[in-house]
């Protein structure tokens, strides 16, 4: 049933005036659905949700009858989501594109209300349902996913939901009963008044490092805890981070594994000798890498495998032309020496706006893209993750690899065995909305790099993660401009982030081989031959990679 709402309150311009404080509203709608594929995709939403005529039951966990992701939705804290019919006609102006899909449900909400909305309710606010035992509480705002740019098939739409505030909200029941459309919402009780849903969505998502207003956050004893936990661990960051005493640049990590996973292919787990102080970060987003010294005057980046920054895997390659890096690791290192490990930084970027998650990797590359595969997989976001090797025999992490294929996740491709991975086809399959990552050998990458360009595909929806890169070239000169004009020579073996640090001690650095922008550096005047895959064509013209674009005769630069 879809009841007809009374007068609502209405601003001067003709509009509902979502800032009427609110004493009760209107249920107008009442939805549930069951878990079904998001075509075209492979994962499960219950974002479909029809219309329930007559009374439904409101349980702990919510509707009778409905169903949610658990990853995301559901729960005691997420039983029940609510949205404000008013917002859709705000939705059709902006996105006249999509204006037939911005109908009441669109959001997967459970009650369709009124003009209650989130600036006009607080957390913790609490309801009472009329003709009706049930009694519900504001317990969180919603943090809106990539399902609802597939949903209205808007590219990269989800984060207009928290920017203009209109996501929704989540009650948690503290009574259950029945609801129907026609039914009433009246505020009983309103303990925080001052923290509207509208108010802490600008702490969540906007002054994220606001150290007052996270703290006051996380005391919020009616805050579901995906909110409370979020605030609670910044504040516990930021204490952190302002009683850490300064660290040698260099720290010690003991090597406390050894596996040969193939003939080529050897793990290593790494543990720091001195162990994190309670409250100091310790986790590492999925995609990582570390820089690590090896002696010799060998500094490398591997890609983290797993673990977090107080104990991590690595695993290597042994190269037929090694510079001296994997050759080192095979040979000489053993359980129980200690390397000095520097900077571990993230290095593939998590997108959570994409429908669809392709990685291609050829050999050790998939060390860069397994847990970050995995852990989309976790979440229930669609991945696959197409990986080409020599042979059968050298597949490291075999069994995690399995358990991919085992679940439809994994293409593989034995070149023994007479299969080629066939690089465009991959690209122009890869369906709407979708995030492509490649990692792999010098021959992969710029394969890569040239069908994405001759396919039109956006600079955005790509992510390259080399882990070799050509670092040789002609001569050049680096006019350093806020160094007093100093001049830098950097020779053909050399790259202009090494001179720079041996001159200056910056900028400072991480993957080395052009991945990330740790080591840039601005271009004030010069030509530059770019390398690296990090910068867009638009950064170009500013900034130049340190780690391995070259000058062409003399640049300026600024560090």
């Amino acid at each position: 049933m879809v009841h007809q709402p009374p007068p609502l309150p209405l601003g001067s311009d003709g509009e509902v005036d979502l800032r009427t404080p609110l004493t009760s509203d209107t249920i107008l709608q009442v939805r549930t659905g069951r878990m079904a594929p998001l075509a075209p995709l492979s994962i499960k939403s219950g974002i479909n949700k029809t219309l329930r005529s007559g009374p439904v039951q409101i349980t702990k966990l919510g509707l009778e009858g409905d169903e949610q992701d658990p990853t995301f939705h559901g729960g005691v804290d997420k039983a029940v989501h609510g949205y404000c019919a008013a917002h859709y006609k705000s939705w059709q102006k902006e996105f006249p594109q999509a204006a037939d899909k911005f109908v009441p449900g669109g959001f997967g909400e459970n009650l369709v209300l009124g003009f209650m909305n989130e600036r006009n309710v607080c957390i913790g606010d609490i309801f009472e349902i009329s003709d009706s035992t049930a009694v519900l509480q504001i317990s969180l705002p919603r943090q809106p996913c990539f399902k609802l740019n597939h949903r209205f098939h808007l590219p990269n739409f989800a984060p207009n939901t928290y920017r203009l505030s209109r996501t929704g909200y989540y009650f948690r029941i503290l009574t259950p009963g029945p609801v129907e459309a026609g039914n009433k919402l009246t505020l009983v009780s309103r303990p925080h008044p001052d923290w509207t849903i509208e108010r802490i969505q600008r702490y969540l998502h906007k002054e994220t490092d606001n150290y007052d207003m996270n703290l006051e956050l996380s005391q919020i004893e009616e805050f579901g805890a995906e909110c409370k936990d979020n605030f609670t661990r910044r504040v516990l960051r930021a204490r952190a981070k302002a009683n850490k005493k300064p660290k040698e640049k260099w720290v010690p990590y003991q090597v406390v594994e050894r596996k040969e996973q193939t003939k080529r292919i050897t793990s290593f787990v790494l543990e720091a000798v001195d162990k994190f102080a309670e409250g100091e970060e310790k986790e590492l987003s999925p995609g990582a890498h570390a820089k690590i010294k090896l002696g010799k005057g060998l500094v490398r980046a591997y890609s983290i495998v797993d673990g977090d920054k107080e104990r991590f895997q690595l695993a290597v390659a042994l190269e037929e032309k090694s510079r001296g890096g994997s050759k080192h690791l095979h040979h000489e290192v053993e359980v129980g020496d200690v390397l000095q490990v520097g900077a571990i930084t993230a290095a593939v970027p998590t997108v959570s706006a994409a429908s669809h998650h392709v990685f291609v990797a050829g050999g050790v590359g998939v060390t860069a893209f397994l847990a970050m595969v995995e852990f989309y997989k976790s979440i229930h976001y669609s991945v696959v993750l197409h990986y080409a090797v020599r042979s059968a025999d050298d597949v490291p992490f075999r069994d995690r690899i399995e358990e991919l294929k085992k679940e439809g996740q994994l293409v593989l491709y034995d070149k023994a065995a007479g299969q080629r991975m066939d690089i465009r086809q991959i690209i122009q399959s890869r369906g709407w909305n979708s995030q492509l990552y490649f990692c792999g050998p010098k021959r992969l990458m710029d394969q890569a790099e040239r069908e994405v360009k001759e396919l039109g595909v956006y600079q955005k929806e790509v992510h390259y993660e080399a882990f070799e890169a050509d670092l040789s070239g002609d001569p050049f000169e680096a006019v350093v401009a806020n160094k007093g004009g100093v001049v830098v020579k950097v020779g053909e073996d050399e790259t202009l982030l090494k001179v720079l640090q041996k001159q200056f001690d910056q900028p400072d650095s991480s993957c080395c081989v052009g991945n990330c922008k740790t080591c840039l550096v601005e271009l004030k005047a010069g030509r530059v031959d770019h390398r690296g895959t990090a910068l867009t064509d638009d950064e170009k013209v500013t900034s130049m990679l340190s780690c391995v674009s070259r000058g062409v005769g003399r640049i300026t630069i600024e560090i």
